[in-house]
């Protein structure tokens, strides 16, 4: 039988991983990408989609021109012959090899990233009931998936430093009562684990709270898509009780943007997630998927199950760039801190959350300040922190980062322009009341009105700080003076940029119409 991305998997021989396998499966390949290599070497004469044909001519010389023609040859439309058409194809290989690796029943490629992932957990849960619970940090791609689905969410909210503007996971405790608080009975929860600061939670107790509850436990694990390659390395969420995790491979574990898996845990929950997970994921894929994005995939997948020796050589690397950076004195990584956390249990290392309090300017200028002066990008940043973050096997000089924190740092002191970081921007503010589901709410008849007319009113936007992503406002909850306050103060900070926002300065905003 064929083994389809969009139909249930059958019967299959498992791993002790609980993955499918495959007699001529070995992880030291790449079938996917080996067989798009293949097609692209032959001679081949193309009267079909995509419109470049793989050649150098006419209109498409200026993408030979600047992705060079390798590339173009590589770019094979799917249901080809060889790749991903017909029985035990090269893709369905790939598919098999990476549920192995990550010790998954199933799994996913994705090429619109987490975020289609977690648009596909949405709508898959939905099959098993409304009511789920959601920890307030979510994506915003995830709220989207609650509008799509219909679901009715309940939120456990994160533990957050207020004085860093850091949210980092939650408890086993918090979850069970925000499921206890729920009007309806919950059929799911979401949680984040590793937090965008390289935070990770107890995703075994935390399936635990959950499973006790009647209640799938999925898991955005966007950042930890390199959990469980090395003993040095945290588990993965998918072997410690997980049903749903969704993972960004593009993030950490080398793979090229916007690539990214989801993965069906071998749990209770499997055989009715299964099929709706294909469901939704017919219907949030394109039916275009590109073919360097999954290749990109396999590639990745094969680098972290062969690399244990490379990966050991990184995790040294990492702990030398950790000791520089606090070796400086004034900067240090907040990141030892976080183990004093009831719902931190470790910590991802190749996520440097820097303290730079000390250059007397506040994360978000030192950061624009950074690209634009210095050619340096770290990932994020708050108030009072610049988040780095170093790939597996890459070796940057972080000194040249601690160079450039310096010279900001001693411009400040001789202009005397010093100001305080922790003002720089109002604190997280409080989540309005859930006037109505969030479908409702984005369906709802609108209008446009001013910030200060939004007050106490209905919102029919997500509205989310970028970044990270994490909705301050949800289709269905009341808008709050702080919320308004916040909003426009990240607007007007240096790196500051609001999706789902009407206009840039957050003057105005889209409610449901009284």
């Amino acid at each position: 039988m064929t083994v389809h991305q969009d139909s249930p998997m059958p019967p299959a021989p498992h791993s002790s991983s609980g993955s499918p396998m495959h007699p001529a499966l070995t992880q030291s390949r790449a079938p996917y990408a080996e067989a798009l290599a293949h097609a692209a070497d032959r001679n081949s004469l193309f009267l079909s989609t995509p419109g470049h044909g793989g050649t150098t001519e006419g209109i498409s010389a200026g993408q030979a021109e600047f992705f060079g023609e390798h590339t173009l040859s590589l770019d094979i439309p799917p249901l080809f012959d060889g790749i991903d058409l017909g029985v035990d194809t090269p893709k369905d290989e790939a598919l098999q090899l990476a549920a192995e690796a990550w010790g998954a029943r199933r799994t996913w490629f994705l090429t619109n990233g987490s975020s289609q992932g977690n648009r596909m957990a949405a709508l898959a849960i939905g099959t098993l009931g409304s009511g789920v619970v959601a920890q307030r940090s979510a994506h915003s791609s995830f709220i989207d998936g609650i509008v799509l689905a219909g679901l009715n969410p309940g939120f456990v909210y994160p533990n957050v430093d207020e004085v860093n503007g850091i949210a980092h996971g939650v408890t086993p405790d918090a979850l069970r009562l925000a499921i206890r608080n729920h009007p309806e009975p919950v059929t799911a929860v979401y949680l984040v684990t590793p937090s965008y600061f390289g935070a990770v939670a107890d995703v075994e107790a935390l399936a635990e709270a959950a499973h006790e509850a009647g209640a799938a436990l999925i898991v955005d694990a966007a950042w930890g898509a390199h959990f469980g390659f090395h003993p040095d390395l945290p588990a993965s969420p998918v072997t410690q009780g997980a049903d749903i995790v969704i993972m960004s491979t593009h993030k950490l574990a080398g793979s090229l943007t916007q690539s990214a898996l989801l993965h069906l845990g071998d749990t209770e929950f499997a055989d009715r997630l299964e099929p709706a997970l294909a469901r939704a994921f017919m219907m949030t894929a394109s039916t275009s998927e590109n073919a360097h994005l999954m290749a990109s995939i396999d590639l990745a997948r094969r680098a972290l199950m062969t690399s244990t020796e490379a990966i050991t050589d990184s995790l040294e690397n990492i702990r030398h760039i950790r000791a520089q950076i606090e070796a400086t004195d004034r900067y240090h990584l907040l990141s030892g801190e976080f183990l004093g956390h009831a719902d931190v249990v470790d910590i991802d290392p190749f996520r440097l959350p820097i303290d730079i309090t000390a250059t007397g300017l506040d994360g978000h200028t030192v950061r624009k300040r950074l690209a634009e002066e210095f050619d340096i990008f770290p990932e994020m940043s708050t108030a009072t922190t610049l988040v780095a973050l170093i790939g597996i096997g890459k070796s940057p000089d972080i000194g040249r980062l601690i160079d450039a924190l310096e010279t900001l740092r001693l411009e400040t002191t001789d202009s005397a322009m010093a100001t305080s970081p922790a003002a720089s921007l109002p604190p997280l503010p409080t989540a309005g009341r859930l006037a109505m589901t969030p479908r409702e709410a984005y369906f709802a008849d609108s209008e446009l009105v001013t910030a200060a007319e939004a007050v106490g009113r209905v919102s029919v936007s997500s509205l989310a700080a970028y970044p990270p992503g994490i909705p301050n406002v949800l289709p269905g909850e009341e808008i709050t003076a702080d919320t308004v306050d916040f909003l426009q103060a990240v607007a007007a900070s240096p790196s500051g940029h609001v999706r789902g926002a009407v206009d840039p300065g957050l003057e105005t905003y889209r409610v449901v119409r009284n």
